[in-house]
């Protein structure tokens, strides 16, 4: 873990993250993940991973929400450190600031995709990733429905670490 704790830091570094970065969000330092299995593709095509408890609990969930007529589409589930370093570089590159983009992205090394437990979920009655998720079926349903699956909301309204509401992040949690 302490090397984990190395490489977490400086990419942080490297990015301009501020070492306080874990009290000012109140985020906690979130493991990779080494061993998943496939779940599928997301709605761009590309094949998706997390761990089997999730893999299966997930399963579980889509095939529930289907059979009540709510279909769940993945945007995205496990995501490496590297490939959340990724996205804030190209964040900053099209010229957003870095508390902007902390706002609405957690710093490698705190996203829960790194778990291989989270998912950020759309339907066909929105685009992905947007607020307006919030008013479709699928949300109602998951609402109901997520936690029989122990599927989490990570951040309502409102959230104590302060990310941007997310309706679509959702997080298998441990029961």
């Amino acid at each position: 873990m302490q090397e984990y704790k190395k490489r977490i830091s400086l990419i942080h570094h490297n990015l301009g993250i501020p070492e306080c970065y874990e009290s000012e969000y109140g985020l906690k330092l979130q493991k990779e993940e080494v061993e998943s299995v496939e779940i599928g593709n997301d709605i761009y095509g590309r094949v998706q991973r997390l761990v089997p408890v999730a893999a299966s609990a997930w399963s579980r969930m889509k095939d529930h929400a289907q059979k009540e007529g709510v279909i769940l589409n993945i945007v995205s589930a496990f995501r490496g450190v590297e490939k959340q370093n990724e996205i804030i570089q190209k964040k900053i590159g099209l010229g957003q600031t870095l508390s902007e983009i902390l706002k609405v992205c957690a710093a490698p090394g705190y996203s829960e995709h790194h778990t291989g437990r989270a998912v950020d979920l759309t339907s066909t009655e929105c685009d992905p990733l947007s607020e307006v998720f919030e008013d479709t079926e699928a949300f109602s349903w998951l609402l109901k429905n997520a936690n029989l699956h122990s599927f989490n909301l990570s951040y309502p309204k409102g959230n104590k670490p302060g990310i941007s509401y997310e309706p679509w992040h959702w997080a298998y949690k441990d029961t």
